[in-house]
Order: structure tokens, then C-alpha cells, then sequence
């Protein structure tokens, strides 16, 4: 499967033109002597499965899955990991054998991404949707002492506890580690205050430790970066998030390890992507 020239990936997701992921993968590629490519692949959630459905007829190895599509991706899988059966959710796509394979390297990336034990850590994780399940599982298996999961939509959050075995709590509360795993932050045209609002951290301390799942196209510091650094917490960007959840992804496709410092020079360089 490595050498197979001239394959396929890309990014599935609505929008999806902020994504550092061709910019990542096609560098991980060159590096690892691949002829592939990874474009982006723009999909409103309607066409979703009728577009992952064409993508193995079209040359396509896999692709990655990104808001609003990771339930999605589940449901039009043939086979499906462990861990995307547990957590509910997929963002990563392989195709071949006439099977469409789900899995989701959310999870590990994100515990890559941490780079030390959360055993016995509370965590707090905003958002329910396909990222803040795979960050509340993935916690919750690392052995959290408590996972509390917070949305907008309380309903939302109390179904994801129930799934998955963790806390639902009204408000943000007392944490050693957040996760933020809304889309909030994503608009820079929505101001520091407005988007600390909307997740009710407005007045708040962050915890020692604080993962912003969000990035931006410009590098620009997100409004909960901001607030965690400011508060003299520890944080850890959605690059190196998305890094190391795409490292996972490259070696699932190409059976071949991740070259990891290429991935993440690539994730934070300035320069366009020549894939897209």
C-alpha cells in the first residue's frame, strides 16, 4: 500500500478552507517518497454520503473528516474501529477491498498531544459534538478522575454522558485540564469577550492546562488561547492536536510511520499549500 503511486486523500468537512491538513499530509507524503496528493474536499452535509460513496472509484486512499460530518462518517462505514464504535464518531476514512473503513484518531491524538498522563486529573471538555466525544473518551480511558462534559445544548451533552460514561454539568466548572472542543473562536471576526461569553468562561480562571482544539489560517491566537495564557496556564494549540491526530491518520493509510517533525514545520509554516 505505500508505494502505490499517484493515490488520493483529502480533507471532507463544510467549510474546510481554513484546514492546515493538505499543507500537513502532502509534506508527509514528499518526505516519505509517496507520490500522493490530499486536496480539499468542501461537502454539504446532504451530499456527504453520496461523496465519500464515489471517493475509492476516484483513486481516493482515504480522507479525513472535520465539522460537521464526523457522525456522519460513522454511519457510512462498512467496518469500524474500536475506538469509533465507542466513541461514537469517525474522522478518519480508508478505503480499499471494496470496504469504506472508519476510525478515529482524535482520541490518540489528542493523548499524543497531551504528552504526559492525565490519571487522575479532572477534565472539563466544551463541546458534544464529534470532537468532544473523542476527547471525553479519550480522557476517560487515560483514567481522568472526572470527565464533565459542557454545551451550549445541555441535551446534547446529556446524551454524550450517557454514551460514553462521563459528567454533564450546567456550567464550565473547576478543572486541572479543558479541552475546548466547540467551533467557537474559529470566526476572527467574533471578539475575544463574545466567544469567552458563549462558552461562559467570561470571568473565569483557566486550569494549569488548557487544549484548544480550534486553529486559525493566519496562526492568530484564539480567543480561549488567549485566555488560558493569560491566565499563566499551559496551552496546547489545535495544530499540534491536528498534527498528531494526522500522523496517526498517514501511518493508518500508507503503513508507514509518521514523519512527525516534517508534519509539524509543515502545520506551522506561512507558506500555501501547494496541494489544494
Amino acid at each position: 500500500m505505500g508505494g502505490e503511486p499517484g493515490a488520493l486523500c483529502g480533507v471532507l468537512g463544510y467549510p474546510v478552507g481554513h484546514s492546515r491538513s493538505p499543507a500537513i499530509q502532502t509534506a508527509a507524503f514528499r518526505s516519505a517518497g509517496l507520490d500522493w496528493r490530499y486536496v480539499k474536499l468542501p461537502v454539504r452535509p446532504e451530499l456527504f454520503e453520496e461523496t465519500v460513496r464515489a471517493l475509492p472509484a476516484s483513486g481516493y486512499r482515504g480522507a479525513n473528516v472535520t465539522i460537521p460530518h464526523k457522525l456522519a462518517a460513522l454511519g457510512v462505514a462498512d467496518r469500524t474501529s474500536p475506538a469509533a464504535a465507542a466513541i461514537g464518531a469517525a474522522n478518519t476514512l480508508s478505503f480499499g477491498d471494496d470496504l469504506i473503513e472508519a476510525d478515529n484518531t482524535d482520541a490518540g491524538g489528542l493523548l499524543d498531544a497531551l504528552g504526559g498522563p492525565v490519571a487522575g486529573l479532572r477534565a472539563l471538555v466544551l463541546g458534544a459534538g464529534g470532537a468532544g466525544r473523542a476527547a471525553a473518551w479519550a480522557l476517560r480511558e487515560a483514567g481522568a478522575a472526572r470527565v464533565a462534559v459542557w454545551n451550549r445544548t445541555r441535551e446534547r451533552a446529556d446524551a454524550l454522558a450517557r454514551d460514553i460514561d462521563v459528567v454533564a454539568v450546567e456550567r464550565p466548572g473547576p478543572a486541572d485540564v479543558l479541552v475546548n472542543a466547540t467551533s467557537v473562536g474559529l470566526d476572527p471576526t467574533v471578539g475575544d469577550q463574545d466567544a469567552l461569553a458563549a462558552l461562559e468562561l467570561d470571568g473565569t480562571d483557566p486550569p494549569g492546562l488548557v487544549v484548544d482544539l480550534v486553529y486559525r489560517r493566519d496562526g492568530s491566537e484564539t480567543p480561549v488561547a488567549a485566555w488560558a495564557s493569560g491566565g499563566g496556564a499551559t496551552v496546547i494549540d489545535g495544530l499540534e492536536v491536528l498534527v498528531r491526530q494526522g500522523a496517526l491518520s498517514f501511518s493508518l493509510w500508507t503503513g508507514l510511520p509518521a514523519p512527525l517533525e516534517v508534519m509539524r514545520a509543515a502545520a506551522r509554516s506561512d507558506q500555501p499549500e501547494t496541494a489544494s
